[in-house]
């Protein structure tokens, strides 16, 4: 079973080995967050982190790939909860863009941690400020967009494989997505997962008002 997400599937139903790499991994998240954000990302080693934690370097690589992905694991989460609805959601008559949009609420009402929004913000942070981390992030989400095109292509039957459509589809709910991310984090206040699910909606909902929007040109 995937550490990243448990399949729906509550933790206590898990075996205790799976329980255990769960706690491990939340300790990794949570320390590697609070350290970043308190001495730096470059100048917490590997080596500080896992001591802070008690667990080996090999226990760390078993778990996740770098420091950068450790830094953005809260906002992976939610995107393989998403990918895993997308397999499952039933498509119905809705548009491809309003699957998608079931599909991430879903995923997004899924994220039961009690830190999990505010992990989120300090991993947000650390990608504005680290460039090695806002790359990561970029390579993430577009792996995440081919994959989430891959689970449509396999699910839907689509008359062109290569209709274009589909791909602005993914790309029509990354932007509200990192939209309605930045007016989040910069909401006044302690931002919640309810407040994202609304700043989400929103986005979403202005979509097609973008497509017919107009203006005069400025004088």
């Amino acid at each position: 079973m995937p550490l990243r997400y448990a399949d729906r599937m509550s933790t206590d139903r898990l075996p205790l080995r799976e329980r255990k790499k769960l706690r491990t991994r939340d300790d990794l998240i949570g320390t590697a967050l609070e350290l970043f954000t308190t001495r730096g990302f470059a100048d917490t080693t590997l080596d500080e982190l896992c001591d802070a934690v008690g667990v080996s370097k090999r226990t760390f690589f078993r778990t996740f790939g770098s420091k950068e992905e450790v830094a953005l694991a809260p906002s992976e989460d939610l995107w393989a909860a998403f990918l895993a609805e997308l397999r499952v959601l039933d498509p119905g008559d809705r548009t491809v863009v309003d699957l998608l949009r079931a599909a991430l609420l879903t995923a997004l009402g899924e994220m039961t941690g009690a830190d999990w929004a505010h992990r989120v913000l300090l991993g947000r942070r650390l990608a504005a400020e680290t460039p090695s981390v806002d790359a990561y992030g970029l390579y993430f989400c577009e792996r995440t967009s081919r994959t989430a095109l891959e689970i449509l292509h396999t699910r839907l039957q689509l008359d062109d494989p290569a209709d274009p459509r589909v791909r602005l589809a993914m790309d029509m709910l990354v932007s509200a997505f990192h939209l309605a991310q930045e007016a989040w984090a910069e909401q006044p206040g302690t931002p919640t997962k309810e407040d994202f699910a609304g700043h989400l909606n929103r986005m979403f909902d202005l979509l097609p008002e973008s497509f017919t929007l107009t203006a005069p040109a400025r004088r």
